[in-house]
C-alpha cells in the first residue's frame, strides 16, 4: 500500500471511529433511557443496570456503522478537496486507485465486522437482555418493594413501604388487599425483612396489624401481631419455566436457517423469519454500498464554482434515501413475500450506479437546475432574515436614544 494511501486511510479511520462512537453514545443513551422504567422499578444494584444496559450497546454498532462510515469518508475527501490535496494527488501522476482502494478496503473490513456483530453478538446480547427482564419480573420482591409512592403489585393490590435499607431491612409497611370482592385487607407493619426460603421470597413483617373489612356489612375486625409472614410471589401470576420470550431478531443465525417447527414465534408467522434472514445476509453490505455512493460523490477533485452543492450532502441524503427504501420494505417484508427481493434488489442497484458513476468518472449529486435553485432560495431567505434583524436592530437603537 503506498504512503499516500496510509494517509487516507488513517484519516477516514480517525474520523469513523470519532462519529461510530459518538453516534453510539446517544443510540445507548436513547435505549437506555426507553427502559428506564424497568430499571427504576426493578430495585436492582447499579452494577445490574450497567450489566442490561451494555447489552443494548451491540446492537447500535451495525446501525450506525453505515452512516458513520459515509460521514467519515466524504468528510475527509471534501476536505482533503478543499485543502487541494486531492488536486495534488492527480497532478503527481496517482492514480484514482490511490484514493479508492484504502476507501474499499476498509468498508469491506466493516462490513465484515457489521456481519459478525448482527449474527453472532447481538442475539445473545439479545437473549442476556431479555433473559435479565424475565428474572427481574419473577423476582417480585425486588419488583414492588420500592420506597416511596404505592406499588400496583397485582389488580386491586397496593405496597408501600417508607424506607428501605441497604441491608433489605423495611420500615413502615402498608398493603392494601382488595382482589375478593367481599373482603378488603389492610396490612401495617413497622418493621420487616425480606426472606428468601428456597423456592419462596417472603416479607416477614413484626409489630404490626392486620384490617379485615367486609364489604358487604362494613364490618371492621383488627388482629395485631409480634411476626407475619407474607407471600408476595403468590400475588403475582409469574411464568412457570421463567423463560424469556424470543422472537424472530433475537434468534441466532442458525436458528433462522434451521427454525424449531415447534417454536410458537415461527408457527404463528414463519414468514417473519424469513425475513429476518434476508436482512441478516443484506444489512451487512451497507457500509460498502455506502462507500462507493461516498466515493461516487467525492472522489474526485473538483473546484469551488462546480461544488454548489457539498457531496457529504448529497451522499448522506442519497445513502438516507436508500436506508428508508430497505427499512421500509423490511418493515412490511413479513407480510408480503413479494418485497423480500427488493430487500436485495436496492442495495444491488445502488452499489451498481455507484461503480458505473466510478469507473466512468462521473460525479453523482443533485441537478444542477434543483442545486441553483435550492442555493438561491438559502441565499434570498439569510438576505430576508438578515434585513429583518436589521430593521428590528435600528429601531431598538431608536427608541433608547428617544
Amino acid at each position: 500500500m503506498r504512503l499516500i494511501e496510509i494517509y487516507i486511510l488513517r484519516r477516514i479511520v480517525v474520523m469513523f471511529l470519532a462519529v461510530l462512537l459518538s453516534a453510539v453514545g446517544v443510540t445507548w443513551v436513547v435505549q437506555v433511557l426507553g427502559r428506564i422504567n424497568f430499571l427504576t422499578t426493578s430495585g436492582q444494584s447499579f452494577f445490574y443496570i450497567v450489566k442490561f444496559s451494555s447489552n443494548l450497546l451491540p446492537s447500535a454498532f451495525p446501525l450506525v456503522m453505515p452512516f458513520a462510515l459515509v460521514i467519515a469518508v466524504t468528510q475527509t475527501l471534501s476536505t482533503m478537496n478543499q485543502d487541494s490535496e486531492l488536486v495534488v494527488i492527480n497532478a503527481a501522476g496517482a492514480p484514482r486507485s490511490a484514493v479508492i482502494r484504502p476507501v474499499l478496503l476498509f468498508a469491506a473490513v466493516v462490513s465484515v465486522i457489521s456481519f459478525l456483530i448482527a449474527n453472532f453478538v447481538v442475539p445473545y446480547s439479545q437473549l442476556s437482555m431479555r433473559q435479565m427482564i424475565a428474572d427481574a419480573n419473577a423476582d417480585v420482591i425486588n419488583l414492588v418493594v420500592q420506597q416511596g409512592a404505592f406499588q400496583e403489585v397485582a389488580d386491586n393490590l397496593y405496597i408501600q413501604i417508607e424506607n428501605r435499607g441497604s441491608n433489605g431491612s423495611i420500615k413502615g409497611m402498608f398493603v392494601s388487599d382488595s382482589r375478593d370482592p367481599t373482603t378488603d385487607l389492610i396490612y401495617y407493619a413497622k418493621e420487616g425483612l425480606v426472606v428468601e426460603t428456597g423456592t419462596q421470597s417472603l416479607i416477614v413483617m413484626k409489630d404490626g396489624e392486620i384490617e379485615r373489612r367486609d364489604v358487604q356489612t362494613g364490618d371492621v375486625s383488627i388482629i395485631k401481631f409480634n411476626t407475619y409472614a407474607l407471600d408476595l410471589a403468590a400475588f403475582v401470576a409469574a411464568d412457570e419455566d421463567n423463560e424469556p420470550t424470543l422472537f424472530a431478531k433475537d434468534r441466532t443465525l442458525g436458528d433462522l436457517l434451521n427454525p424449531d417447527p415447534n417454536d410458537k414465534q415461527y408457527q404463528q408467522n414463519p414468514l417473519r423469519y424469513t425475513s429476518e434472514l434476508f436482512k441478516r445476509f443484506t444489512e451487512w453490505s451497507y457500509s460498502f454500498v455506502f462507500a462507493l455512493i461516498a466515493l461516487a460523490a467525492a472522489a474526485d477533485s473538483r473546484s469551488h464554482r462546480e461544488a454548489r452543492i457539498s457531496a457529504s450532502f448529497t451522499a448522506i441524503t442519497l445513502c438516507l434515501i436508500m436506508f428508508w427504501l430497505v427499512y421500509s420494505a423490511g418493515q412490511n417484508a413479513h407480510k408480503n413475500a413479494l418485497l423480500l427481493p427488493t430487500l436485495v434488489i436496492i442495495p444491488l442497484v445502488c452499489a451498481l450506479a455507484a461503480t458505473y458513476a466510478l469507473y466512468t468518472h462521473r460525479q453523482i449529486g443533485i441537478p444542477d437546475k434543483w442545486a441553483d435553485w435550492m442555493k438561491n432560495n438559502f441565499a434570498a431567505r439569510q438576505a430576508a432574515f438578515a434585513g429583518a434583524s436589521s430593521r428590528l436592530l435600528n429601531r431598538r437603537r431608536r427608541g433608547y436614544r428617544k
